[in-house]
């Protein structure tokens, strides 16, 4: 049997990030809208990119660690993907998104924007994670409706997450991550009664959303 020929190597040019050396990527042979020949983003080793199958790593994108591209998936725009994630099926994963930690993007999903997608998170199926949403620990989304995000609320107008997790609903916002219940009464103790109300009506609509 012959051998496969690998679709991409490592070049001359890299970058460094905290000590590592992140090479960019030349295409061997033609992937589909990629031409052979033509140069792609940056990646750590070949561990991070599969040799088969038509996933690729555009334009400033990074992937490092121990994180993993393959099937058919993209990574492209300013988009980082590091720690022990993993990129694959049909998943685009671009803009200045990043996806780190053991998080799991696959499917037809699509994370974007400035989203982030950490810790245990899975987003899969048709899912689109975008905005400034952070999405992490339990998160299991397999479509849309399975995440709220609401931006410019609070005491410092940052973005309230509430997304669909393993056992309940959580809450991200800052560094507060916890369920719904927590939240609220967190809310209670440090916000004001108009920024308490504010989010109860935004857990509201999450809820609504989400729960259907």
């Amino acid at each position: 049997m012959t051998e496969q020929r690998k679709k991409y190597e490592l070049t001359d040019e890299y970058i460094e990030h905290f000590g590592r050396k992140l090479y960019r990527i030349k295409a061997l042979v033609a992937l589909g809208a990629v031409a052979a020949g033509e140069l792609g983003g940056y990646i750590e080793s070949e561990r991070n990119l599969d040799q088969y199958g038509d996933a690729w790593v555009y334009g400033n994108a990074w992937v490092y660690g121990n994180a993993r591209v393959y099937g058919n998936a993209w990574v492209y725009g300013n988009a980082l993907v590091y720690g022990d994630a993993r990129v694959y099926g049909n998943a685009w994963v671009y803009g200045d998104a990043w996806v780190y930690g053991d998080a799991r993007v696959y499917g037809n999903a699509w994370v974007y924007g400035d989203a982030r997608v950490y810790g245990d998170a899975w987003v899969y199926g048709n899912a689109r994670v975008y905005g400034d949403a952070w999405v992490r620990s339990c998160a299991v989304i397999s479509e849309s409706k399975m995440i709220f995000w609401a931006s410019n609320v609070g005491s410092e107008n940052g973005t309230l997450t509430v997304f669909n997790g393993k056992e309940s609903l959580i809450v991200t916002r800052g560094c507060f991550v916890g369920t719904l219940d927590e939240f609220l009464a967190k809310s209670a103790e440090v916000h004001d009664d108009k920024i308490k109300r504010e989010y109860e009506l935004l857990i509201e609509v999450a809820k609504s959303r989400i729960l259907g």
